[in-house]
Protein backbone atom coordinates (compact mmCIF):
# COMPACT_ATOMS: atom_id res chain seq x y z
CA UNK A 1 0.00 0.00 0.00
CA UNK A 2 1.04 3.57 -0.46
CA UNK A 3 -0.13 6.98 0.53
CA UNK A 4 -1.55 9.63 -1.77
CA UNK A 5 0.73 12.12 -3.47
CA UNK A 6 0.02 14.75 -0.85
CA UNK A 7 1.42 12.38 1.79
CA UNK A 8 -1.39 13.00 4.27
CA UNK A 9 -4.47 11.25 2.92
CA UNK A 10 -3.98 8.02 4.88
CA UNK A 11 -2.27 9.45 7.97
CA UNK A 12 -5.43 8.85 10.03
CA UNK A 13 -4.81 5.10 9.86
CA UNK A 14 -1.98 5.34 12.36
CA UNK A 15 -4.59 6.22 14.98
CA UNK A 16 -6.92 3.33 14.11
CA UNK A 17 -7.05 0.28 16.42
CA UNK A 18 -5.11 -2.78 15.26
CA UNK A 19 -8.26 -4.91 15.39
CA UNK A 20 -10.47 -4.35 12.35
CA UNK A 21 -14.26 -4.03 12.39
CA UNK A 22 -15.94 -7.44 12.64
CA UNK A 23 -16.54 -8.76 9.14
CA UNK A 24 -14.78 -5.82 7.56
CA UNK A 25 -16.25 -3.07 5.42
CA UNK A 26 -17.09 -2.40 1.79
CA UNK A 27 -16.60 0.85 -0.12
CA UNK A 28 -18.91 1.99 -2.89
CA UNK A 29 -18.01 5.02 -4.96
CA UNK A 30 -20.09 6.91 -7.50
CA UNK A 31 -17.92 9.31 -9.47
CA UNK A 32 -19.38 11.81 -11.87
CA UNK A 33 -18.68 15.10 -13.56
CA UNK A 34 -20.40 17.12 -10.85
CA UNK A 35 -19.41 15.25 -7.69
CA UNK A 36 -17.94 12.05 -6.28
CA UNK A 37 -19.59 10.21 -3.39
CA UNK A 38 -18.15 7.32 -1.40
CA UNK A 39 -20.07 5.26 1.16
CA UNK A 40 -18.80 2.69 3.62
CA UNK A 41 -21.07 -0.21 4.60
CA UNK A 42 -20.44 -3.29 6.78
CA UNK A 43 -19.44 -6.38 4.81
CA UNK A 44 -21.59 -8.50 7.12
CA UNK A 45 -24.90 -6.89 6.18
CA UNK A 46 -26.98 -9.85 7.30
CA UNK A 47 -26.20 -13.23 8.83
CA UNK A 48 -28.42 -14.97 6.28
CA UNK A 49 -26.36 -13.64 3.39
CA UNK A 50 -29.32 -11.64 2.14
CA UNK A 51 -29.98 -7.93 2.11
CA UNK A 52 -31.57 -6.43 5.21
CA UNK A 53 -34.73 -4.38 5.05
CA UNK A 54 -34.42 -0.64 4.48
CA UNK A 55 -32.63 1.37 5.55
CA UNK A 56 -29.27 -0.14 4.74
CA UNK A 57 -26.63 0.51 7.40
CA UNK A 58 -24.34 3.27 6.12
CA UNK A 59 -21.28 3.61 8.34
CA UNK A 60 -20.01 6.75 6.63
CA UNK A 61 -20.47 8.97 3.58
CA UNK A 62 -17.97 11.39 2.02
CA UNK A 63 -18.31 13.84 -0.87
CA UNK A 64 -15.72 15.37 -3.19
CA UNK A 65 -15.57 17.02 -6.61
CA UNK A 66 -15.35 15.72 -10.18
CA UNK A 67 -13.62 12.38 -10.82
CA UNK A 68 -14.26 12.04 -14.56
CA UNK A 69 -10.77 11.91 -16.06
CA UNK A 70 -12.12 13.14 -19.40
CA UNK A 71 -13.21 16.35 -17.68
CA UNK A 72 -10.46 17.15 -15.15
CA UNK A 73 -7.57 14.92 -16.22
CA UNK A 74 -6.18 11.67 -14.83
CA UNK A 75 -4.14 13.17 -12.00
CA UNK A 76 -6.91 15.32 -10.54
CA UNK A 77 -9.45 12.50 -10.90
CA UNK A 78 -7.25 10.05 -9.00
CA UNK A 79 -6.54 12.52 -6.22
CA UNK A 80 -10.27 13.11 -5.79
CA UNK A 81 -11.05 9.39 -5.69
CA UNK A 82 -8.33 8.58 -3.18
CA UNK A 83 -9.24 11.52 -0.97
CA UNK A 84 -12.95 10.65 -0.81
CA UNK A 85 -12.26 6.97 -0.06
CA UNK A 86 -9.92 7.94 2.78
CA UNK A 87 -12.50 10.36 4.17
CA UNK A 88 -15.19 7.67 4.18
CA UNK A 89 -12.96 5.19 5.99
CA UNK A 90 -11.84 7.82 8.49
CA UNK A 91 -15.45 8.78 9.27
CA UNK A 92 -16.27 5.08 9.72
CA UNK A 93 -13.34 4.73 12.14
CA UNK A 94 -11.95 2.06 9.86
CA UNK A 95 -8.91 1.55 7.64
CA UNK A 96 -7.79 -0.09 4.41
CA UNK A 97 -6.87 -3.28 6.24
CA UNK A 98 -10.56 -3.74 7.14
CA UNK A 99 -11.80 -3.33 3.57
CA UNK A 100 -13.18 -6.50 1.98
CA UNK A 101 -14.13 -5.03 -1.38
CA UNK A 102 -14.26 -1.77 -3.32
CA UNK A 103 -16.48 -0.90 -6.26
CA UNK A 104 -15.68 2.27 -8.17
CA UNK A 105 -18.39 3.32 -10.59
CA UNK A 106 -17.05 6.29 -12.50
CA UNK A 107 -18.24 8.29 -15.49
CA UNK A 108 -15.65 8.24 -18.24
CA UNK A 109 -14.94 4.50 -17.82
CA UNK A 110 -15.94 3.49 -21.31
CA UNK A 111 -13.49 0.74 -22.28
CA UNK A 112 -11.68 -2.21 -20.76
CA UNK A 113 -8.44 -0.21 -20.96
CA UNK A 114 -10.00 2.44 -18.69
CA UNK A 115 -10.97 -0.26 -16.21
CA UNK A 116 -7.56 -1.92 -16.23
CA UNK A 117 -5.70 1.36 -15.77
CA UNK A 118 -7.76 2.22 -12.70
CA UNK A 119 -7.53 -1.33 -11.33
CA UNK A 120 -3.74 -1.27 -11.57
CA UNK A 121 -3.65 2.05 -9.73
CA UNK A 122 -6.02 0.88 -6.98
CA UNK A 123 -4.00 -2.28 -6.34
CA UNK A 124 -1.14 -0.04 -5.24
CA UNK A 125 -3.44 1.61 -2.69
CA UNK A 126 -5.25 -1.34 -1.08
CA UNK A 127 -3.95 -4.58 0.48
CA UNK A 128 -3.80 -7.63 -1.78
CA UNK A 129 -6.82 -9.29 -0.09
CA UNK A 130 -9.21 -6.53 -1.20
CA UNK A 131 -11.55 -7.37 -4.09
CA UNK A 132 -11.61 -4.40 -6.50
CA UNK A 133 -14.21 -3.71 -9.17
CA UNK A 134 -14.33 -0.82 -11.64
CA UNK A 135 -17.47 -0.02 -13.60
CA UNK A 136 -19.08 2.83 -15.49
CA UNK A 137 -21.21 4.96 -13.17
CA UNK A 138 -24.33 3.80 -15.01
CA UNK A 139 -23.89 0.29 -13.57
CA UNK A 140 -24.07 1.62 -10.00
CA UNK A 141 -27.06 3.76 -10.91
CA UNK A 142 -28.87 0.66 -12.19
CA UNK A 143 -27.94 -1.25 -9.03
CA UNK A 144 -29.30 1.57 -6.87
CA UNK A 145 -32.72 0.97 -8.36
CA UNK A 146 -32.62 -2.84 -8.38
CA UNK A 147 -30.81 -3.12 -5.02
CA UNK A 148 -27.84 -4.83 -6.61
CA UNK A 149 -29.40 -6.96 -9.33
CA UNK A 150 -27.83 -6.31 -12.73
CA UNK A 151 -30.75 -6.60 -15.12
CA UNK A 152 -32.74 -3.97 -16.97
CA UNK A 153 -31.97 -0.50 -18.24
CA UNK A 154 -30.84 2.67 -16.51
CA UNK A 155 -31.12 6.19 -17.85
CA UNK A 156 -28.86 8.79 -16.28
CA UNK A 157 -29.50 12.42 -17.13
CA UNK A 158 -27.50 14.80 -14.99
CA UNK A 159 -24.59 16.90 -16.21
CA UNK A 160 -24.09 14.18 -18.81
CA UNK A 161 -26.32 11.37 -19.98
CA UNK A 162 -26.09 7.68 -20.78
CA UNK A 163 -28.44 4.73 -21.18
CA UNK A 164 -27.06 1.36 -20.13
CA UNK A 165 -28.71 -2.05 -20.17
CA UNK A 166 -28.01 -5.60 -19.04
CA UNK A 167 -29.71 -8.91 -19.73
CA UNK A 168 -29.94 -11.67 -17.16
CA UNK A 169 -27.46 -13.75 -19.17
CA UNK A 170 -24.82 -11.02 -19.01
CA UNK A 171 -25.15 -9.22 -22.33
CA UNK A 172 -24.90 -5.43 -22.17
CA UNK A 173 -25.40 -2.40 -24.37
CA UNK A 174 -25.13 1.35 -24.02
CA UNK A 175 -26.21 4.46 -25.89
CA UNK A 176 -25.04 8.07 -25.63
CA UNK A 177 -22.56 8.88 -22.86
CA UNK A 178 -19.90 10.02 -25.32
CA UNK A 179 -19.50 13.47 -23.77
CA UNK A 180 -20.58 16.91 -24.95
CA UNK A 181 -18.22 17.12 -27.92
CA UNK A 182 -19.83 14.03 -29.44
CA UNK A 183 -23.34 15.11 -28.52
CA UNK A 184 -24.71 14.24 -25.09
CA UNK A 185 -28.00 15.83 -26.09
CA UNK A 186 -30.66 15.52 -23.44
CA UNK A 187 -28.10 15.97 -20.68
CA UNK A 188 -27.93 18.97 -18.39
CA UNK A 189 -24.96 20.24 -20.35
CA UNK A 190 -26.75 19.67 -23.65
CA UNK A 191 -29.88 21.52 -22.52
CA UNK A 192 -27.93 24.48 -21.15
CA UNK A 193 -25.57 24.66 -24.13
CA UNK A 194 -28.53 24.80 -26.52
CA UNK A 195 -30.05 27.57 -24.41
CA UNK A 196 -26.83 29.60 -24.54
CA UNK A 197 -26.67 29.06 -28.29
CA UNK A 198 -30.28 30.22 -28.61
CA UNK A 199 -29.46 33.45 -26.77
CA UNK A 200 -26.49 34.16 -29.06
CA UNK A 201 -28.55 33.36 -32.16
CA UNK A 202 -31.36 35.66 -31.02
CA UNK A 203 -28.86 38.44 -30.33
CA UNK A 204 -27.32 38.04 -33.80
CA UNK A 205 -30.69 37.96 -35.52
CA UNK A 206 -30.17 34.35 -36.65
CA UNK A 207 -32.86 32.96 -34.38
CA UNK A 208 -36.15 33.92 -32.69
CA UNK A 209 -36.24 36.18 -29.67
CA UNK A 210 -36.48 34.26 -26.44
CA UNK A 211 -37.12 34.80 -22.76
CA UNK A 212 -33.93 32.84 -22.20
CA UNK A 213 -31.93 35.98 -23.00
CA UNK A 214 -33.26 37.98 -20.07
CA UNK A 215 -33.39 35.04 -17.68
CA UNK A 216 -29.89 33.72 -18.34
CA UNK A 217 -28.27 37.16 -18.28
CA UNK A 218 -30.08 37.90 -15.03
CA UNK A 219 -28.95 34.58 -13.53
CA UNK A 220 -25.33 35.24 -14.46
CA UNK A 221 -25.30 38.94 -13.60
CA UNK A 222 -24.41 39.95 -17.16
CA UNK A 223 -25.72 42.95 -19.05
CA UNK A 224 -25.42 41.81 -22.66
CA UNK A 225 -25.34 38.58 -24.68
CA UNK A 226 -21.92 39.67 -25.90
CA UNK A 227 -20.62 38.96 -22.40
CA UNK A 228 -21.70 35.32 -22.66
CA UNK A 229 -18.66 34.51 -24.77
CA UNK A 230 -16.27 35.58 -22.03
CA UNK A 231 -18.35 33.91 -19.31
CA UNK A 232 -18.51 30.62 -21.21
CA UNK A 233 -14.84 30.26 -22.08
CA UNK A 234 -13.44 31.59 -18.82
CA UNK A 235 -14.44 28.21 -17.39
CA UNK A 236 -16.20 25.89 -19.80
CA UNK A 237 -16.49 22.97 -17.36
CA UNK A 238 -19.49 20.79 -18.14
CA UNK A 239 -21.03 21.04 -14.68
CA UNK A 240 -20.80 24.86 -14.66
CA UNK A 241 -22.73 25.09 -17.91
CA UNK A 242 -25.26 22.47 -16.79
CA UNK A 243 -26.21 24.53 -13.73
CA UNK A 244 -28.26 26.74 -16.08
CA UNK A 245 -30.86 23.98 -16.62
CA UNK A 246 -33.29 25.39 -13.99
CA UNK A 247 -33.30 28.68 -15.93
CA UNK A 248 -34.26 26.82 -19.09
CA UNK A 249 -37.05 24.98 -17.26
CA UNK A 250 -38.45 28.14 -15.66
CA UNK A 251 -38.39 29.89 -19.04
CA UNK A 252 -40.29 26.99 -20.59
CA UNK A 253 -42.82 27.03 -17.77
CA UNK A 254 -43.31 30.75 -18.46
CA UNK A 255 -44.33 29.86 -22.01
CA UNK A 256 -41.13 30.51 -23.96
CA UNK A 257 -41.31 28.56 -27.21
CA UNK A 258 -37.56 28.26 -27.65
CA UNK A 259 -37.05 26.85 -24.16
CA UNK A 260 -39.97 24.46 -24.58
CA UNK A 261 -38.53 23.16 -27.85
CA UNK A 262 -35.15 22.55 -26.19
CA UNK A 263 -36.79 20.48 -23.46
CA UNK A 264 -39.06 18.65 -25.89
CA UNK A 265 -36.08 17.72 -28.06
CA UNK A 266 -34.25 16.55 -24.94
CA UNK A 267 -37.10 14.16 -24.13
CA UNK A 268 -36.84 12.71 -27.64
CA UNK A 269 -33.07 12.28 -27.31
CA UNK A 270 -33.27 10.62 -23.90
CA UNK A 271 -36.07 8.31 -24.99
CA UNK A 272 -34.14 7.41 -28.15
CA UNK A 273 -31.15 6.35 -26.01
CA UNK A 274 -33.33 4.04 -23.91
CA UNK A 275 -35.09 2.68 -27.00
CA UNK A 276 -31.74 1.88 -28.63
CA UNK A 277 -30.55 -0.12 -25.61
CA UNK A 278 -33.84 -1.94 -25.12
CA UNK A 279 -34.02 -2.84 -28.80
CA UNK A 280 -30.45 -4.15 -29.00
CA UNK A 281 -30.86 -6.31 -25.90
CA UNK A 282 -34.49 -7.24 -26.62
CA UNK A 283 -35.30 -6.45 -23.01
CA UNK A 284 -39.00 -6.18 -23.76
CA UNK A 285 -39.18 -9.48 -25.66
CA UNK A 286 -40.52 -10.22 -29.11
CA UNK A 287 -43.96 -8.82 -28.39
CA UNK A 288 -42.67 -5.78 -26.48
CA UNK A 289 -44.45 -6.81 -23.29
CA UNK A 290 -41.74 -8.58 -21.28
CA UNK A 291 -41.17 -6.80 -17.96
CA UNK A 292 -37.86 -5.13 -17.12
CA UNK A 293 -36.80 -2.42 -14.67
CA UNK A 294 -36.15 1.05 -16.09
CA UNK A 295 -34.14 2.97 -13.50
CA UNK A 296 -34.27 6.77 -13.78
CA UNK A 297 -31.41 8.74 -12.22
CA UNK A 298 -30.25 12.36 -12.42
CA UNK A 299 -31.36 15.91 -11.78
CA UNK A 300 -32.65 16.46 -15.31
CA UNK A 301 -35.26 13.73 -14.75
CA UNK A 302 -36.69 15.30 -11.59
CA UNK A 303 -40.14 16.86 -11.81
CA UNK A 304 -40.70 20.62 -11.95
CA UNK A 305 -43.90 22.63 -11.72
CA UNK A 306 -44.87 22.45 -15.37
CA UNK A 307 -42.19 20.26 -16.88
CA UNK A 308 -41.40 16.66 -15.95
CA UNK A 309 -38.78 15.40 -18.38
CA UNK A 310 -38.54 12.06 -16.62
CA UNK A 311 -42.27 11.38 -16.85
CA UNK A 312 -42.31 12.46 -20.50
CA UNK A 313 -39.51 9.99 -21.26
CA UNK A 314 -41.34 7.22 -19.38
CA UNK A 315 -44.58 7.93 -21.22
CA UNK A 316 -42.80 7.64 -24.55
CA UNK A 317 -40.98 4.42 -23.61
CA UNK A 318 -44.02 2.64 -22.15
CA UNK A 319 -45.97 3.22 -25.36
CA UNK A 320 -43.38 1.09 -27.14
CA UNK A 321 -42.51 -1.25 -24.25
CA UNK A 322 -45.49 -1.58 -21.90
CA UNK A 323 -43.47 -4.01 -19.77
CA UNK A 324 -41.02 -1.31 -18.72
CA UNK A 325 -41.22 -0.78 -14.96
CA UNK A 326 -39.99 2.72 -14.06
CA UNK A 327 -38.00 2.93 -10.82
CA UNK A 328 -36.86 5.99 -8.93
CA UNK A 329 -34.11 4.63 -6.67
CA UNK A 330 -34.53 4.78 -2.90
CA UNK A 331 -30.76 4.75 -2.39
CA UNK A 332 -28.07 6.78 -4.13
CA UNK A 333 -25.77 5.28 -6.80
CA UNK A 334 -22.83 5.13 -4.37
CA UNK A 335 -24.87 2.67 -2.29
CA UNK A 336 -25.62 0.80 -5.51
CA UNK A 337 -21.86 0.51 -6.07
CA UNK A 338 -21.39 -0.81 -2.53
CA UNK A 339 -24.14 -3.39 -3.09
CA UNK A 340 -22.46 -4.50 -6.31
CA UNK A 341 -19.23 -5.12 -4.40
CA UNK A 342 -21.14 -6.90 -1.64
CA UNK A 343 -22.90 -9.12 -4.18
CA UNK A 344 -19.60 -9.99 -5.82
CA UNK A 345 -18.12 -10.94 -2.46
CA UNK A 346 -21.13 -12.97 -1.37
CA UNK A 347 -21.23 -14.66 -4.78
CA UNK A 348 -24.96 -14.38 -5.29
CA UNK A 349 -25.06 -11.80 -8.07
CA UNK A 350 -28.24 -12.16 -10.10
CA UNK A 351 -30.53 -13.91 -7.61
CA UNK A 352 -29.72 -12.19 -4.30
CA UNK A 353 -32.54 -9.69 -4.54
CA UNK A 354 -35.16 -11.64 -6.48
CA UNK A 355 -37.84 -10.30 -4.16
CA UNK A 356 -37.07 -6.62 -4.96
Amino acid sequence: MKRCRNGETWDFESEMPAVSRNGGVILGLDGGTTSTICVCIPAALHSSGRLPDHPLPILARAVAGCSNHNSVGETAARETIEKVMAQALSKAHSSRSAVRAVCLAISGVNHSTDQQRILDWLRNIFPSHVEIFVENDAVAALASGTMGKIHGCVLIAGTGTIAYGFTEDGREARAAGAGPVLGDWGSGYGIAAQALTAVVRAHDGRGPQTLLTHNILNELGLSSPDELIGWTYTDSSWARIARLVPVVVSSAEAGDEVANKILHDSVLELAASVEAVVRRLRLCGEDGKDPFPLVMVGGVLEANKGWDIGKSVIDRITKICPGAHPIRPKVEPAVGAALLAWNYVIGELGDLVADH
